[in-house]
């Protein structure tokens, strides 16, 4: 199948089963010859916006090797539709596909500046550092209307708490005046994910994200401004964008980067299987060769799910993969650490404003 046949603007091309159904749906052959006659699309294409209000909107972090111990997500599901994103799984808990549906069904959650009122409040939470887009990217193209993000930050800077965000948007960039004055007291990183310097790579692996060329000026305008900005080049796949390691670690410290990390694609859950469906659809050519190397990376599976090599794999690609970022980093980045967040102020400004006495 060639490129032309895709889903228009998604990333995965097909819905796989929900784990926790009892029953599941395909779509057949002969109805999609009927739809392809009579000229009508076989399943809705159109973004559906689900509200919800949970509970409780800070989320304890329980891995060993993800690096942050609670993490906030205004939204669940993620239009950016990147096809080897490790949150789709997370769209079955909430009676979902973790394929098509994970990009086209997202849920907001309205109360989601309440909660986190809330919990800075309390007089049991110890300021440390809250991560935004621990699962699902808070700058997602539904922020730009919803603006959720944005009052989140502005609660943080109210209750001067510590705050961390993770985004391959660079619609970061309409916050700046709420990050600069966390940036001012020491309460911001911001983390820009970009997997490539390619925009065809871009297109076909992350269909509704930012351009490259956008995500590379979201780095300079923020270091710029005085906010301190790393980026994330994850995932690493084998024969996709492996080769770009060093180009994009220096582009990016020519552009003000504190650090670059990354991470190895794995495939756990149902993203073996959408994943092996859209490679074989959108790279026929070397589709069984870059899913031999993923397996070859995590113990001959594409699903990996071991506490301290998941992340970053191990073989011969890997140790490969790991001495060129540590070469990268010796050449572009030595002497640059971002600075620790600061976690000291929370305390005074637990009501909201500044105690006195």
């Amino acid at each position: 199948m060639s490129i032309s046949e895709f889903k228009k603007g998604r990333g995965a091309q097909l819905n796989t089963a929900n784990k926790f159904h009892e029953h599941s749906h395909e779509i057949r052959d002969d109805f999609l010859n009927y739809c392809a006659s009579e000229g009508e699309e076989a399943e809705e294409s159109r973004t559906t916006i689900i509200e919800t209000f949970p509970k409780t909107i800070v989320n304890k972090v329980t891995s060993p090797d993800v690096g942050l111990e609670y993490s906030l997500n205004p939204y669940q599901g993620c239009e950016h539709g990147c096809i080897y994103c490790y949150a789709r799984n997370s769209h079955e808990y909430w009676g979902y596909s973790a394929g098509l549906d994970f990009e086209q069904k997202i849920l907001v959650k309205r109360n989601a500046v309440e909660l986190l009122e809330q919990k800075l409040r309390s007089k049991s939470w110890k300021a440390t550092p809250i991560v935004l887009s621990g699962n699902t990217d808070c700058y997602q193209p539904i922020e730009k209307e919803l603006r959720i993000t944005r009052s989140l930050l502005q609660c943080f800077l109210k209750y001067r708490h510590p705050v961390g965000m993770i985004t391959k948007n660079a619609l970061v960039q309409r916050d700046m005046d709420v990050l600069r004055e966390l940036a001012q007291e020491n309460l911001v990183h911001v983390n820009l994910s970009i997997t490539s310097l390619e925009e065809k790579t871009r297109r076909i692996l992350e269909p509704r994200t930012a351009t490259i060329k956008k995500r590379l000026e979201t780095v300079e305008k923020l270091s710029t401004a005085g906010i301190p900005v790393s980026v994330m080049m994850a995932p690493i796949i084998p024969s996709i964008n492996s080769h770009e390691i060093m180009p994009l670690v220096k582009e990016v410290a020519e552009r003000g980067a504190l650090g670059v990390g990354y991470t190895i694609v794995r495939l756990n859950g149902s993203i073996g299987q959408i994943f092996s469906h859209w490679i074989k659809k959108a790279m026929p050519d070397r589709a069984d060769k870059v899913l031999h190397q993923i397996q070859q990376v995590h113990g001959g599976s594409l699903n990996d799910s071991r506490f301290g090599t998941r992340m970053k794999g191990e073989g011969e690609f890997a140790s490969q993969v790991a001495q060129q970022f540590k070469i990268a980093k010796r050449l572009y980045l030595k002497d640059r650490e971002r600075p620790q967040l600061n976690c000291k102020l929370h305390e005074e400004f637990k009501d909201g404003q500044m105690k006195l006495f």
